[in-house]
């Protein structure tokens, strides 16, 4: 509630517009550049099985994008979120042999877009 003297002129409402919806982007890359841009579909959340099945096609996109990396070993940097620790995603990791290396919790030094990502600044 606004107070304001009887003579004041009308204040004019905006218009409320609904924002776009929030997009999940999963991206793996290395020094060449992007390997794989997985996106989840809305509405979808992710969990250990979702995560194994994406990295099913990272362990494909490296066969096609970057050959004999495969044969020399993966290492993969990812947080400790529930779907990167979970028994399921800790399994697939140990069948085909890729390296977890550790993530410092709460490190903003690791932050994508201060490698330019998404592009130059």
């Amino acid at each position: 509630m606004t107070w304001k003297h009887p003579s004041s002129s009308v204040t004019k409402k905006f218009k409320v517009q609904r924002s776009a919806a929030k997009v999940m982007a999963t991206v793996f890359w290395d020094a060449k550049g992007v390997i794989l841009l997985d996106i989840l579909p809305q509405g979808q959340c992710i969990n250990a099985a979702r995560y194994c099945s994406t990295l099913d096609r990272l362990k494909e996109a490296i066969r096609r994008k970057r050959p004999g990396l495969l044969r020399w070993g993966v290492m993969l940097q990812h947080d400790n979120a529930t779907p990167h620790s979970a028994n399921l995603t800790q399994q697939w990791l140990q069948r085909y042999g890729w390296e977890i290396l550790p993530h410092p919790a709460h490190s903003p030094d690791l932050a994508p877009s201060d490698f330019h990502l998404f592009g130059p600044l």
